[in-house]
């Protein structure tokens, strides 16, 4: 049994209020019977939602599982980590998600076992005229911050960028933020799931409003103006982080997963030809689609026209 050998996964789904239908029409995104698919979870060992192995000797467990039994196929990095460390991700925002922030690791209001979240995002489409939501614009104080969330007026303070196809943001943990309607992007993070929002512009959900986390998000925000990144150009890594290192690849390469690290191959682009190959190995690849190549592996390739995310820790 080729325990080291690439594996295809099936992503957890999930809908939400803002989410769309593209990842279904045009990324090949199962919606398991919900309304729409707002999020796919294309590498996750989350329990409230774990990617599932559809390849290979280990067909049929979930990540989460995987992980807890066969530590080993991760990586030396991974070896003493209580959690398998990122999760990834495809998401549609038909419209504008919450205003939000995510905490820091080790932060006081964080609850037992649950970790931080820094992020990243690559756009893969967007609306005409669709904007990101990214920090301030300009430096508040914490009781300026608070009259803002108390009477409404937070999105007056909130910075935002127009996005187009192919930009990088790098969201470290404690930045404001919110992906508004239109975009559909690619997220890496860390392995958490804590979300503190702040505003939902007075949406109702099942005839309620959303629960909002003003005392949390009063703690954690960095009240700071964000600075963004240069979308890299022509470079392979968009970041190197002490969470993740993503890269983008495009046509045909070469890879190598070392001892130190899996390696992740979300499927942006591909022609009906392409394929993993590695060793006897040929996995057909599609827009969409989620592959894990566990570490030590070694030498694999991508062989036709793909456009690849690739993730390592």
């Amino acid at each position: 049994m080729q325990t080291s050998q690439p594996m295809k996964l099936r992503p957890h789904v999930t809908q939400a209020v803002w989410g769309g239908s593209r990842l279904t029409r045009g990324y090949g995104i199962d919606p398991c019977g919900l309304s729409n698919t707002a999020e796919a979870w294309a590498l996750s060992a989350h329990p409230r939602g774990s990617s599932v192995v559809v390849t290979g000797p280990f067909a049929g467990q979930s990540l989460e599982q995987l992980f807890a039994a066969r530590p080993g196929l991760f990586g030396s990095r991974c070896a003493s980590m209580d959690r398998f460390p990122v999760i990834v991700k495809l998401i549609d925002a038909k419209e504008d998600l919450s205003l939000q922030v995510h905490p820091r690791d080790g932060d006081p209001v964080l609850l037992p076992g649950e970790a931080g979240k820094t992020e990243c995002w690559y756009i893969l489409e967007a609306a005409p005229g669709a904007r990101l939501c990214l920090g301030l614009r300009g430096a508040v104080t914490c009781a300026q911050f608070a009259a803002a969330i108390a009477d409404n007026t937070i999105m007056d303070y909130v910075a935002s960028f127009d996005v187009a196809p192919g930009d990088f943001y790098f969201i470290p943990a404690g930045t404001l933020h919110a992906i508004g309607a239109g975009v559909l992007l690619a997220e890496v993070q860390q392995n958490s799931d804590t979300t503190y929002r702040v505003y939902d512009y007075n949406r109702l959900q099942n005839g309620v409003p959303r629960q909002l986390h003003i005392e949390q998000a009063k703690a954690v925000t960095d009240l700071l103006p964000y600075e963004p990144s240069p979308s890299p150009a022509g470079g392979e890594t968009l970041c190197a982080c002490g969470y993740f290192t993503v890269e983008r690849r495009g046509g045909s390469f070469t890879g190598q997963a070392g001892e130190e690290s899996f390696v992740h191959l979300l499927i942006l682009e591909a022609d009906k030809n392409a394929k993993l190959m590695w060793e006897d190995i040929r996995l057909p690849i599609a827009k969409g689609g989620s592959i894990l190549i566990p570490a030590g592996a070694g030498k694999f390739s991508v062989e036709g026209d793909a456009r690849v995310l690739l993730t390592t820790v």
